[in-house]
């Protein structure tokens, strides 16, 4: 009899965990290539695992983010600085590590888990052109500080956006001290801030720092020295009744997340963006070679 009674139990408690691994999960995606790619990513890499997976990519930030905190959506990637500023209206400056604790704790009293954050930091970034890294030694913003106030004749390119921001291209001078004047600045859609300092009609362009065409157009990012740009950590956040409902999900998601960083995210963008590959088969190749599919 006691046999049979923890055959019963056993039973019970397999039917239970077939139960919750069988509940569906709703992975969500904003509007853009990187997004999409790791919207496609994560259907197919918890297909994979036995999950039941429905899809719904290619929202606006604010519908997505509204859409996980009405339960619509259970899972998708979120950038930490897009969080803190556009969901929470903190706008004081912090350290990458303190802007991931401050989005933890805010978003977990809504029931909104973040889990481990990637190397990825899709944030704001200034970039050259390899070729013009090499000829005058500047690789950071301090370098550029340096060579605009030595009288180093510099154009730049950015979106009109980024120009006008309270925490934009004004701030950034002063927290570096350089100043640069207006006939110097080239103010154009994103995109063509690109062809612009590809084809050299610029010095220096605003670009994100995880953006394809960088690698593609054999751009170097300056590297943000003094911290000015906000982090904006690619991390994987879901509703803690998806995570309670499947109690692995957090360390098969942590274990994908480990292996984003910049390059990555900028060679998987630049595969749909320039090499026009489909995004289901970025993704799935991607998983393929990490062995997760």
């Amino acid at each position: 009899m006691k046999g049979v009674m923890m055959t019963l139990s056993g039973l019970a408690l397999a039917g239970a965990m077939t139960t919750a691994q069988a509940e569906e999960i709703v992975v969500g995606g904003k509007n853009f290539t990187e997004q999409q790619i790791l919207a496609s990513m994560t259907t197919q890499y918890l297909s994979g695992l036995g999950y039941d997976v429905e899809t719904r990519a290619g929202m606006g930030s604010a519908v997505l983010r509204q859409a996980q905190e009405n339960g619509q959506i259970d899972l998708y990637w979120e950038y930490t600085g897009t969080s803190l500023i556009n969901y929470n209206d903190v706008t004081e400056s912090l350290s990458p590590e303190e802007t991931y604790q401050r989005v933890k704790k805010l978003d977990g009293e809504k029931g909104l888990v973040w889990l481990e954050p990637s190397a990825a930091n899709n944030t704001y970034a200034l970039a050259m052109r390899q070729d013009s890294v090499e000829e005058t030694g500047i690789d950071s913003l301090s370098d550029l500080a340096q060579a605009v106030n030595d009288g180093e004749d510099l154009t730049f390119a950015m979106n009109a956006e980024f120009y006008a921001r309270e925490d934009g291209w004004r701030p950034l001078q002063q927290a570096y001290d350089f100043r640069v004047g207006r006939g110097e600045v080239k103010r154009m859609d994103s995109g063509l801030v690109y062809q612009a300092l590809r084809d050299g009609q610029v010095d220096v362009g605003l670009v994100f720092a995880t953006d394809g065409r960088i690698p593609a157009f054999d751009f170097e990012v300056l590297e943000d020295d003094q911290a000015f740009f906000p982090a904006y950590a690619l991390t994987p956040v879901v509703r803690e009744e998806t995570l309670e409902a499947n109690p692995d999900l957090a360390e098969q998601m942590n274990a994908l997340s480990a292996l984003l960083d910049d390059e990555t995210m900028a060679g998987l963008n630049a595969r749909v963006d320039v090499e026009r590959a489909t995004i289901e088969d970025v993704a799935e190749s991607f998983l393929e070679d990490n062995e997760l599919l």
